[in-house]
């Protein structure tokens, strides 16, 4: 469905091209400040407009906090988050029913919700709902305080010339993905479970919900496999668990183990693409050719890192939560 997590619980909703997108919070505890400035710095960052090969939509994002809220402090009821739809344009879209975009969720939203489904801007699986993820990071930011989550692109398409690499796609009339990593520093030992809720999983659970994420890894990852145990397992040094490397990323057996948290996603070159593609004409059932109009981004990576920091902090806060471990935040 569209909800996540067990003690912080997100529920996201809106349409990229509907009156607004957002998020309900449910188990944000009471008597944390909060105000609509605390969203501005991140919603920046997760922005279209912002840098070339990111979508020339811009939307003013201002977080309107509808419910949850008394005074300026949270009030222990869900929190609703809206951010409203002003700058939309449809048009580019409604052929899209018909010559369904290679790469991208139009043919199974077709299948899956029998041609019901708003294909405006990509309806419900636009990279605009991200708008109420990062908000749910925002939120969950402050309550991990001070646990620091920062996710920063390494790379795109197998360059870190990333400039270079985003304007040759552009030239090209196409798109690039991209790699991006994430570090947490300061969390506890032994967050997570052995098994389906380790760490690792939920964080993937989280990442993959990210729109465009193809891939993840923690610490060395699929480098590691290449190696030997000998290379590849971290000396312990001290009581606190510290170790001489990382290769673990941060987690044994699922389980935090005291030392900075690793993982990198792998984003998707974005399906949207000026150049000439092959699709299936549902009208005809034959092969049709599809130059794909409208506004859309050359590397939706560039926009992905404030994204993952949020799915991570939320994760995180609701770990935390399930084992008490999150601090008091009347004094927050």
């Amino acid at each position: 469905m569209n909800t996540f997590g067990q003690s912080f619980r997100l529920s996201i909703l809106g349409e990229s091209h509907g009156s607004c997108v957002g998020i309900l919070l449910d188990g944000v505890p009471a008597g944390l400040f909060l105000e609509p400035s605390d969203f501005a710095a991140d919603m920046e960052r997760r922005k279209g407009g912002s840098a070339p090969g990111t979508t020339p939509r811009r939307e003013d994002d201002a977080a309107l906090i509808q419910t949850g809220i008394l005074d300026g402090r949270t009030t222990g009821a869900p929190l609703l988050i809206l951010f409203a739809n002003r700058n939309t344009d449809s048009g580019a879209y409604e052929a899209l029913r018909e010559t369904p975009r290679p790469g991208h969720a139009d043919w199974v939203a077709l299948k899956k919700y029998g041609g019901f489904a708003d294909m405006r801007g990509s309806g419900h699986f636009s990279g605009r709902l991200t708008a109420g993820l990062v908000a749910a990071g925002v939120v969950a930011k402050k309550l991990l305080s001070p646990v620091r989550v920062e996710a920063r692109l390494l790379e795109v398409g197998g360059k870190t010339d990333m400039e270079r690499a985003i304007q040759e796609a552009m030239a090209a009339g196409d798109s690039v993905g991209g790699i991006v990593e994430c570090r947490v520093q300061g969390l506890p030992t032994g967050l997570g479970e052995p098994f389906f809720d380790s760490v690792e999983s939920l964080l993937a659970h989280g990442a993959f919900s990210i729109p465009a994420i193809k891939g993840i890894e923690f610490g060395g990852g699929f480098g590691a496999c290449r190696l030997r145990g000998s290379q590849v397992n971290d000396p312990i040094l001290d009581m606190d668990g510290r170790t001489a490397t990382n290769h673990a990323g941060g987690v044994n057996g699922g389980i935090t183990n005291g030392n900075e948290l690793v993982f990198r996603v792998g984003v998707k070159p974005t399906s949207s693409i000026r150049a000439a593609q092959t699709t299936l004409d549902l009208r005809t059932e034959a092969p049709a050719e599809l130059k794909v109009e409208g506004r859309h981004d050359a590397c939706i990576a560039l926009r992905v890192p404030v994204v993952l920091e949020a799915m991570t902090a939320a994760v995180l806060v609701d770990l935390m939560m399930r084992e008490g471990r999150l601090p008091r935040v009347l004094a927050i």
